[in-house]
This record gives structure tokens, C-alpha cells and sequence, in this order.
């Protein structure tokens, strides 16, 4: 054990926070997938193009306030109006998506769900890359550079707007689940949709709902992904996507508390996890093993803990 410890203290610090980060980001996402498996059963694989038309929209607002002439009190403003308008922008894709192709084969047995999500995700992705000419777009560089901490132990700017701006957004999405007439409503329907429709719930309205919350959740994702990796471009919501979806698996499909810990847990993963394993005798992995890590980890918990580490235990009776 003592090879893991070789390197210093302030070296696993900066690890843990590229972890929180990077974990800051599936968590946003896999809220959205686990919100609609909760309520529809359904796995939302074009979520990561809601995603990805977030963060594109994100973009195109700061290219419109300067991009990399945005100075002063404009780049909060700016990556203010950027949030909303992914938002916005997400959402509105959103609600297409589910009256589009969802919609119609709500009563179909799953598999026919699962077929039009994968063909709406392919769909999206075609048409961004036709629409950019399949090159990458770069938000512009305005976040203030420079960190707070105390010696060598540094939490960059951004690193601490972007955890602490998922932290704010997850939160507002627990109020509404918890808290409102709305949150009741979605978890009526999650329960039972015939009994909520008895009860006076409008069941098609609420699932509406339902996708426009996670779509918001993902386009902050979005914008985040943006500021902090800068660049975007049509496929860049694939593997998020399916790396959001690991961590709602993770934490327990259905599971909004599960969703967010199984985000935090696989960027920790990602980023601790290689380095500790690169720390061993004889063994070196490349950045690329953390996808390796990534749906490792996955394979792991649908063997052991199918229903995830927040999932409801089932009992037989002896």
C-alpha cells in the first residue's frame, strides 16, 4: 500500500478535485436519465444530444456577446444569458423529442422506445455535424484565471464555479421534486400513471415536465463542459452520454440521491482510481484506461448490485 502514497498529498488533492469535476458533470446528466427511467421506464439514449445542443448554445451567446472580447462584468453576464438560453434551447429539444418519438410508442414494449431513442440520438448528432461542417467550435477563453486555497493546495476558479453551480442546480432540482406541487406530481406518476390520471394528475403534462427538468440539468452540463474543455462539436455528447448513464446506474437507475452519487463516484473513479492503479509495480495506464475504468466499473455493479448502490434491495421470503 505504501506505493500509493509515493506521490504527495497535494498531488492526490488536485485528483480528487479533477474528479469532482469531471463527476460534477455526469451527475447533472444522469439526473436527467434517472428522472425519465423513474417516471416512463424508459432509458433516454438521445440524452446526450440534449447535452450537446446546450452546450452549442451556450456557445453561439457568448460569440454573440464578443467571445473572447467579453471583458469585466460582461463574462458573468454573458455565461449567465448562456445558461438560460441552453436551457431554453435544451428544453425546447427536449419536448420535441418526447412528443416526437417517444410519444407515439409509449404503450409499444420497449424495445420499439429504445430503437427510436437510438435513432433520435444518431439523427442529432448527423444533423449538428452537417450544420458545423463537422468542425469543432471553442468557447471563448474569459474565465478568469487564477485559484484560492492554501499552499499547495489550489482549487482552480472554474473548477470551483462549476462544482459549486452543479451543487446549486442539483439542489434546485430536489426542491422541485420534494418540495412542490409539481414534485408530487411527477412522483404520482412514477408511482402509478392510471391512478395519478384518477386522481387528477395530468399525466402527459407531468412527463413533459419531467424532460424539461433533466434537459436543464444537462444543458448546464453543457455549458460547463464548455467553459471548462472548451471545445464542442456534433459527437461530443456520445460518451458523456453513456458515462452519465454508468453513473445513474451506479448510484441506482430511478434514484435522484443514487444519480448524483454515482456521478461524483465515477469521476473519482476516473481520475483517482488510474492514478492509484498507475501507482503499482510494473503498471502504466494512459488517460485513455479511465473510459476502461468508466464501464468497468459498470459491468462490476450489473453483476454484483444490479440494482445500484442506492437501488431497493429485493427480499424473498424464506
Amino acid at each position: 500500500m505504501q506505493v500509493f502514497f509515493l506521490a504527495s498529498a497535494s498531488f492526490w488533492f488536485d485528483q480528487t478535485v479533477n474528479g469532482l469535476t469531471s463527476g460534477s458533470i455526469y451527475a447533472l446528466l444522469a439526473l436527467g436519465y434517472t428522472m425519465v427511467y423513474g417516471v416512463l421506464q424508459l432509458i433516454n439514449f438521445a440524452h446526450g444530444e440534449v447535452f450537446m445542443l446546450g452546450s452549442f448554445a451556450g456557445y453561439f451567446v457568448m460569440v454573440g456577446f464578443g467571445g473572447d472580447e467579453i471583458a469585466g462584468p460582461m463574462i458573468a453576464v454573458s455565461i449567465f444569458c448562456a445558461i438560460i438560453v441552453a436551457m431554453a434551447a435544451s428544453s425546447a429539444a427536449a419536448v420535441a423529442i418526447e412528443r416526437i418519438a417517444y410519444r407515439p410508442v409509449r404503450n409499444a414494449p420497449r424495445l420499439t422506445a429504445l430503437i427510436s431513442a437510438i435513432g433520435v440520438s444518431i439523427f442529432l448528432q448527423f444533423l449538428v455535424l452537417d450544420m458545423t461542417s463537422a468542425k469543432a467550435k471553442f468557447y471563448p477563453a474569459i474565465f478568469p484565471e487564477g485559484s484560492v486555497g492554501v499552499s499547495d493546495y489550489q482549487v482552480s476558479y472554474i473548477q470551483l464555479f462549476l462544482i459549486g453551480a452543479s451543487i446549486v442546480m442539483m439542489l434546485f432540482l430536489y426542491v422541485v421534486v420534494q418540495r412542490t406541487s409539481t414534485g408530487r406530481a411527477i412522483r404520482a406518476v412514477a408511482e402509478d400513471k392510471d391512478n395519478a390520471a384518477l386522481l387528477g394528475v395530468n399525466v402527459n403534462r407531468t412527463i413533459v415536465i419531467v424532460f424539461i427538468l433533466g434537459a436543464a440539468m444537462a444543458a448546464v452540463g453543457g455549458v460547463l463542459w464548455g467553459l471548462f474543455f472548451r471545445g464542442v462539436r456534433g459527437t461530443m455528447g456520445f460518451l458523456p452520454g453513456i458515462k452519465a448513464f454508468t453513473a445513474a446506474v451506479l448510484g441506482g437507475i430511478g434514484s435522484i440521491p443514487g444519480a448524483v452519487a454515482g456521478g461524483y463516484f465515477l469521476g473519482l473513479a476516473e481520475t483517482v482510481g488510474r492514478e492509484m492503479l498507475t501507482r503499482l509495480p510494473g503498471v502504466e495506464f494512459g488517460n485513455e484506461w479511465r473510459d476502461v475504468i468508466a464501464f468497468s466499473l459498470l459491468v462490476l455493479v450489473l453483476l454484483f448490485r444490479p440494482t445500484g448502490i442506492f437501488g431497493e434491495r429485493t427480499y424473498r421470503r424464506a
